[in-house]
């Protein structure tokens, strides 16, 4: 086979111009109208992100960080408070816990699915029974979903609210046992938060987030957060940030989020064909999903020994990949206040040396996907 052209870690360039003249069309709306700050363009795209996510509520924001930090503050979340999360993820969790004024505490996570170990939890919340633990934020990594009917009930048990990282979630589904049916990410915890970079499943072209919940009055509580603390102009009836979205990046997330079944369909049959091509391919462990997570494979991941030599391999064929995340944030220097060390969380640290990301996105070919199995099959890489 040629690798001379090699294979893409995303495609970014393609969705956009298969809707490149309704995309023009949105930005020259908003253009034309000058309502570039709130306006229909938001209010649409939160009023139709919403009914994506079966919540009554969502409110847009200038990130996935603001929408973690935010929805934080906005229940209370502060000072003195401890909320606990998992280190195997993007930077972004633990920054939102501590800019909100609270400090998080790890748990590690399931070697299978690379989401918070309920185990782990459990154990977690028995030996801090006595601290100031007000929350638990799992993290649906690379659009594969936690188990949140056991993390919302020993929540629960504890009298803790459960926030959703949903950042990589865009559509992912969890099927409750509690309620027998399929609920989406970002309508099962307190609040949710989700991220638009441009390379989420739902991406705008440049920052964006959004606040997902039932709960109104904490959404109502976000709007004013991310608006200088206004409840109306020049009324602060808070202290708040300027973390809007605009309205160019809610129209454009308007014209993709229709097309966002689709695209999700197109990934997870992409991940059903990497996991057929990968059978007959030793010394690599694909990813694991549960019966209960219907995941949307933002990332599609996988476990090699030898990783870095399989890393080096893979470029040399111009073949795209990623490292998600390759150092945990317990042992980042960022957070070495926290008073974490090696070894205190072996999966995560196990799962750091071993993941690769390979090429996946909506419009990836068999070919492609042929082409990118056949480089981790050489047997000098992975004997």
């Amino acid at each position: 086979m040629d690798h001379g052209k090699g294979v893409p870690f995303l495609d970014l360039i393609t969705p956009h111009l298969e809707l490149e003249t309704q995309l023009i069309d949105a930005v020259r709306t908003v253009i034309t109208s000058a309502m570039f700050i709130g306006g229909p363009a938001v209010e649409g795209f939160e009023r139709e992100f919403a009914e994506f996510c079966q919540t009554k509520c969502c409110v847009a924001v200038n990130s996935g960080t603001d929408a973690l930090r935010f929805a934080l503050m906005a229940a209370g979340i502060g000072a003195g408070d401890i909320v606990v999360t998992v280190p195997n993820t993007f930077a972004a969790t633990v920054e939102a816990i501590l800019q909100a004024g609270a400090l998080p505490q790890f748990v590690d996570v399931d070697p299978e699915t690379s989401n918070m170990s309920v185990e782990a939890l459990r154990t977690h919340l028995r030996s801090h029974s006595g601290e100031r633990i007000k929350a638990v934020m799992p993290v649906h990594l690379y659009g594969q979903m936690c188990d949140m009917d056991a993390i919302t009930a020993l929540a629960e048990d504890e009298g803790l609210m459960v926030f959703e990282d949903a950042c990589q979630a865009h559509g992912s589904e969890y099927f409750s046992k509690r309620e027998n049916r399929w609920l989406k990410a970002g309508s099962i915890g307190k609040a949710a938060a989700f991220s638009f970079y441009p390379g989420k499943n739902l991406g705008a072209c440049g920052e964006g987030g959004a606040v997902t919940t039932d709960d109104e009055t904490l959404a109502q509580r976000v709007r004013m957060i991310r608006d200088h603390g206004q409840n109306k102009k020049y009324h602060h009836l808070i202290e708040g940030y300027n973390g809007r979205l605009d309205a160019l990046q809610a129209a454009i997330l308007r014209i993709k989020l229709p097309h966002l079944r689709k695209w999700n369909d197109n990934r997870r049959k992409a991940a059903e064909n990497y996991n057929h091509l990968l059978k007959e391919v030793g010394g690599v462990k694909a990813p694991s999903e549960p019966e209960w997570s219907r995941g949307i494979y933002h990332l599609y991941v996988v476990r090699v020994q030898q990783r870095d030599e399989v890393q080096r391999h893979l470029s040399e064929l111009n073949i795209g990949m990623g490292l998600h995340y390759p150092i945990p944030l317990h042992l980042q220097k960022a957070y070495e206040h926290l008073g974490y060390s090696q070894g205190d969380f072996p999966v995560t640290e196990q799962l750091a040396r071993e993941l690769l990301s390979l090429p996946m996105f909506p419009h990836i070919q068999k070919e492609q996907q042929a082409q990118v199995v056949e480089a981790l099959a050489a047997r000098e890489v992975l004997r």
